[in-house]
């Protein structure tokens, strides 16, 4: 091991860099500080969903991290529906799965802001740095691992290896990729509200068969060019209640946000169920309009890293939600850095462990954002093969399969096999 630690500088403050850093912590060869450009530590958005596939690599860093997610007031779903809202069939389901017949864990619901509240909680607060927004970066050479960050408050930072953590609209991704095209993110065309519902009035104007903590299910409704999404979190305290529908003006432009009024609202979702046009009206319409968000995505990028540069969660393969993944790809991130890092007792180990982290990851996560796009498409009623006709294709929910199926311990196995192997060739060369 060498005398002198191995300096990680984590740039973005999100649940990404959080639970990176609380990985990072444990290790004592590794000196890890976190830099966030807004003045405090906080998480926008309202929850997230943690998948099987997630909730094995928390299992894998330690007993810690899904202790975290519990502390948080995740909520594992008992099942997940996907019904139909309009047309032929309307009301019935389309495809459903449940934890007692699938015999494994589904998903958890999380909210973002109490998720990171319990990932910094143990960390030392002399890691930890705020308003620290990142402007550039210098390398004494190409190949060599000592950086120099420079922020625009007038601050530096010395570190070996930089890791942009710093969502979609990433620095470091920049640095990495610099004019190419995919270093900046897309608009897909299709926008969203989400609003948070205390329980009783959810239930209220859902229907308790349909919100019951004391078996909770997560419920997607398919209608044309129009959607609904509800579940829990907060401990069953909360439900998640958003609204979907897509825009093909706005595909490709440069809009991310969208003034969604009542009057629109209730014209798109004119002949869905009765219930739900109901609870639309109660806990949406509420106010006469909403801040939409439309979703963007990242393109494929060539590479996530460059020397002792790379990028994670957000930054590195920013996601449309439509399968529930970005935040538990950023767990995979986590799991698969913290480990390999851990096992460098060098900088240049350092440099193969983010050279085996590229390609391990890369081609896994780059495939889950093309799949989420496709599959927001069908979940509007929009898909070319299915239309409104899903109940007749009776294969929604494999679209999931590969990602909440994978064997995450040999996709960690594998990543550590790519290091070894990368420094061992790295040694060969010289």
């Amino acid at each position: 091991m060498s005398s002198q630690p191995i300096r990680v500088a984590i740039s973005g403050g999100g649940l990404a860099g959080a639970s990176l850093l609380r990985a990072l912590i444990d290790f004592p060869h590794l000196d890890v500080h976190i830099f966030e450009s807004a003045a405090a530590f906080k998480e926008a958005g309202l929850a997230i969903g943690v998948t099987r596939n997630a909730q094995a690599a928390l299992d894998l860093m330690g007993s810690w991290a899904p202790e975290l997610l519990k502390r948080a007031g995740a909520v594992p779903m008992r099942g997940v529906r996907f019904m139909i809202a309009q047309g032929e069939g309307q009301g019935e389901v389309i495809d459903e799965i449940d934890d007692v017949t699938a015999g494994k864990r589904l998903t958890s619901i999380v909210h973002r802001a109490a998720y990171l509240q319990e990932l910094l909680a143990d960390v030392p607060r002399e890691r930890m740095h705020s308003s620290k927004k990142l402007e550039r970066i210098n390398r004494e050479t190409e190949s060599s691992g000592s950086l120099t960050l420079y922020f625009t408050d007038g601050t530096t930072h010395e570190c070996d290896i930089l890791i942009g953590a710093d969502g979609i609209h990433s620095t470091v991704r920049k640095f990495i990729l610099g004019d190419d095209p995919t270093a900046s993110p897309r608009n897909t065309g299709m926008w969203l509200v989400m609003t948070l519902q205390p329980y009783a009035e959810a239930q209220a104007s859902i229907g308790k068969g349909l919100v019951d903590s004391e078996d909770a299910r997560e419920y997607s409704w398919i209608g044309n060019n129009n959607y609904v999404m509800h579940n829990l979190l907060s401990d069953g305290q909360l439900v998640q209640f958003v609204i979907a529908s897509s825009d093909e003006e706005a595909k490709s432009s440069d809009r991310w946000h969208r003034t969604v009024r009542t009057d629109e609202i209730k014209n798109l979702y004119q002949g869905w169920p009765p219930h739900l046009m109901q609870a639309i009206d109660g806990l949406v319409c509420k106010k006469p309009e909403h801040d939409g968000i439309y979703l963007w995505e990242h393109a494929p990028a060539a590479t996530y890293v460059s020397g002792p540069l790379c990028v994670m969660g957000d930054a590195a393969h920013a996601t449309t939600p439509w399968q529930g993944s970005g935040g538990g790809m950023s767990i995979e991130d986590s799991l698969i850095l913290s480990a390999l890092l851990g096992r460098a007792k060098s900088v240049t180990e350092a440099l193969a462990a983010l050279q085996a982290y590229d390609r391990v990851r890369r081609p896994r996560t780059q495939r889950i954002v093309d799949s989420s796009r496709d599959t927001g498409i069908i979940l509007i009623g929009k898909g070319e093969q299915t239309g409104l006709q899903l109940k007749k294709s009776g294969t929604l929910l494999r679209r999931w399969d590969f990602i909440i199926d994978l064997d995450m311990g040999k996709h960690l196995d594998e990543a550590i096999q790519l290091m070894e192997a990368e420094f061992s060739k790295e040694t060969a060369l010289g």
